[in-house]
């Protein structure tokens, strides 16, 4: 059997060898194509930073008390979407966004999130901005549109984005 000790994959190698050679070749492939100008991807979390003092029930129902510093509370995150709290490391990236609506990414480690990056979410439209053209069905099943809601001094929209019934 010719065999080339200096690189098996050559045309002298058997069968089993050019097989092994070949998934080789394309996992380093891939692994390279996966690295190049990748960056880490963090999960991600949105919520409210709110204080720890509160639970998921005061921050659901937009407590004061949430708000409000109490005697070793720290600031976190009220995952509204799973009705979750999560303790917020490091808290000095997180100080000045009490009440803000946010986004972090980061790696979870049993409640607490130590976040890579925090992002402000700008929900709606800015004061004066003009909205966008839509459609959508009202409680009755008629289309309505902007123009079909514009009144004589302008229109005010408010999405009820979710209830807890």
């Amino acid at each position: 059997m010719d065999m080339n000790l200096a690189n098996p994959c050559t045309p002298a190698g058997s069968w089993k060898k050019h097989t092994l050679c070949f998934v080789v070749a394309v996992f380093v492939s891939v692994q390279i194509a996966a690295g190049q100008g990748a960056k880490p991807h963090f999960p991600s979390w949105s919520g409210t930073i709110v204080y720890s003092s509160c639970n998921a029930d005061e921050a659901f129902n937009e407590s004061p008390e949430c708000f409000r510093s109490a005697p070793g509370a720290k600031l976190a995150l009220y995952d509204d979407t799973n009705r979750a709290m999560y303790s917020l490391e490091p808290q000095e990236a997180v100080r000045g966004h009490l009440g803000d609506s946010v986004t972090v990414q980061g790696t979870l480690e049993e409640d607490t999130i130590r976040f890579t990056s925090l992002e402000l979410l700008s929900v709606g439209l800015a004061v004066g901005q003009k909205a966008p053209a839509f459609s959508a069905r009202d409680q009755f099943g008629n289309t309505q549109t902007l123009e079909t809601l514009k009144g004589a001094k302008g229109t005010v929209l408010l999405f009820f984005r979710s209830a807890d019934w």
